[in-house]
């Protein structure tokens, strides 16, 4: 089998349905123009929060606060380090930070979203990632007339702070003032943060060959190859993709494994326990004759940190660079 194999439609869709916790999605660059979309597709949905003058210079009443629902964890964590946590009613499974979600009401994985359970917390606003579906839940959210805020997901740096600033606009478009100001702040924040961090991942390690396996058990394994979130997050942690050969997320085949030659395995957390930990792993195919199975080179970071590329992304680029620099100075004589 080649290591360029490509996925058919029913792998495909495994996939999307197991990627989980898995913020962004797999295209690489910035987040470019598009038409001028509906008031229902708009990113900054319709309507406004803001009261409104009358005739004789009276105000009418403050309107209703905002009732927020979320899909996808990166976004979660946007509303919520944008100070807008107070006005989330629902969030979707794969939100599971700040700890304060746990206790909202969930309304099924972003994926498969569960329509009536999420229009019975009444929004008056969705959030939802590029990836939420599937396409007849969201005609019927859009049937609805509960505006929503569409996020684009392309994976890198440049397109998570562009993230930030759609949220941030959104939420004051509903009524929070200062928003979008706050919105501008945050993404600064992350910027220089995220080049503090690759600044120190520099000084841990040379430049590791990683490959970046998705897995959930043995008969759910891929190879994260060029336009991937995983490709993103190897290049912001000083590493280079050992899974360049392939495009998008791939099947791992041994010929593919021998091929990328990794140095270092890069798996979420999650994805190693449900094989059984390291041993496990170097059970896939052709992964222990690699040089990083031979060393047991293998670095665990937690799923949505590592994937997410939301507010936490200076944390997991030190995260993934100090879980590279541990597992390859761990080396198995």
């Amino acid at each position: 089998m080649s290591p360029r194999r490509r996925l058919g439609s029913s792998t495909r869709r495994e996939l999307l349905l197991g990627l989980g916790a898995l913020a962004a999605g797999c295209s690489s660059g910035g987040v470019g123009a598009a038409p001028a979309p509906s008031s229902s597709e708009s990113p900054l949905g319709s309507g406004s929060g803001s009261s409104r003058a009358v005739p004789g210079g009276s105000a009418s009443a403050a309107p209703p606060p905002e009732r927020l629902v979320v899909v996808g964890g990166p976004l979660t964590e946007i509303v919520f380090a944008l100070g807008a946590g107070d006005r989330v009613v629902g969030v979707d499974t794969s939100s599971q930070f700040p700890p304060a979600v746990a206790e909202l009401p969930k309304v099924g994985y972003q994926r498969q979203l569960a329509v009536e359970p999420l229009l019975a917390l009444a929004p008056t606003r969705i959030f939802l990632a590029e990836e939420s579906g599937p396409p007849d839940a969201i005609a019927h959210l859009e049937r609805a007339g509960v505006p929503l805020v569409r996020v684009p997901g392309a994976a890198g740096l440049a397109p998570a702070l562009e993230r930030v600033r759609v949220v941030a606009r959104a939420l004051e478009d509903a009524g929070s003032a200062e928003s979008a100001r706050r919105g501008e702040e945050l993404a600064r924040r992350i910027e220089l943060d995220v080049a503090a961090a690759r600044a120190r991942a520099a000084t841990r390690l040379p430049p590791p060959r990683a490959l970046f396996l998705y897995a959930r058990g043995a008969g759910t394994m891929f190879v994260g190859g060029r336009g991937t979130t995983a490709a993103a997050m190897l290049e912001l942690a000083g590493a280079s993709n050992a899974g360049d050969a392939l495009e998008g997320f791939a099947t791992l085949t041994a010929e593919a494994a021998a091929a990328a030659a990794p140095t270092v395995i890069v798996v979420p957390a999650k994805g190693l326990a449900s094989l059984g930990g390291v041993d496990g792993l170097l059970r896939q195919p052709g992964l222990r004759e690699s040089p990083a199975g031979r060393a047991k080179a293998v670095a665990a970071v937690d799923d949505l940190l590592l994937l997410g590329f939301g507010p936490r992304l200076a944390e997991a680029v030190d995260a993934l660079s100090t879980a590279m620099a541990g597992a390859m100075a761990a080396k198995t004589p």
